[in-house]
């Protein structure tokens, strides 16, 4: 009969410690390799970033270009409805008081004319004052020229009227190859000559102490008729000058084109 070896309590409770912390290689307490291990989560990879297509950034930069305009031009007319409200600007106006005719001759190389006009100019502001340059004086009749002469400088006052005068005239001028002077010369015929007067200059406005700069100012006065005088000796003719209306039209230059 063999002899059997019991162990102890001690030996086996030990011994089942063991086991239940990862069998007979465990060893109690952990170290702290296994401490580490053991706290460690499992590596899992990370999703390379997300890069913001460039589709994306054009579509925001477009949309923020395009919030900032709209913001410019509300502002911009707010700026404009309470300047209007504060001064009430309008442009200026003209008119033709009397133009008369003592001379003129017409022949197939050259023209000779003399004229005498007087034109109005009313400012109507109450608050803004304007400064003129010389003023340039065309007369036409259709596309021939037939007299030129100038109005000095002159500085229109709030709620002005400044007539302006003087003598426009034209000496044997070469007619321009090509202008065709037929029409005039009917007109001639019947005594009864269509003319326009174009005005021209620069202006600049005040508002307070604030000046402007200065703008090209076109005024043309259209639908004018008078009869020519005959012979040396001929006395002036008036045209009627209480139907005509001039307009006055800013000359504004954008890059090279002119509106």
């Amino acid at each position: 009969m063999n002899d059997r070896v019991y162990p102890s309590a001690k030996q086996a409770a030990n011994g089942g410690g063991a086991a239940e912390n990862g069998g007979a290689n465990s060893s109690f307490p952990a170290n702290k390799a296994q401490l580490y291990n053991a706290t460690r989560p499992a590596y899992r990879p990370q999703p390379p970033p997300r890069r913001r297509s460039r589709k994306g950034c054009f579509c925001a930069c477009c949309l923020w270009t395009t919030v900032a305009i709209l913001c410019l031009i509300f502002l911009a007319a707010v700026a404009g409805v309470v300047f209007y409200i504060i001064y009430r600007p309008h442009r200026p106006s003209f008119s033709v008081n009397s133009l008369r005719l003592s001379r003129f001759n017409l022949t197939d190389t050259s023209v000779t004319s003399n004229f005498n006009i007087s034109v109005t100019a009313r400012n109507p502001n109450k608050k803004i004052s304007f400064f003129y340059d010389p003023v340039t004086v065309r007369i036409l009749s259709g596309d021939l020229e037939i007299g030129d002469g100038a109005f000095p400088a002159f500085a229109h006052a709030r709620k002005n009227v400044t007539t302006l005068r003087a003598v426009v005239s034209s000496s044997n001028s070469p007619i321009p190859d090509g202008t065709d002077i037929s029409s005039v010369k009917s007109s001639l015929k019947s005594k009864n000559l269509p003319l326009k007067i174009e005005l021209e200059t620069k202006v600049k406005a005040k508002i307070g102490k604030i000046e402007t700069k200065k703008l090209k100012v076109r005024v043309i006065c259209d639908g004018i008729k008078i009869s020519v005088p005959a012979g040396k000796a001929a006395t002036a003719t008036a045209a009627a000058t209480t139907n005509v209306k001039c307009k006055v039209d800013p000359r504004i230059k954008i890059i090279k084109w002119t509106v």
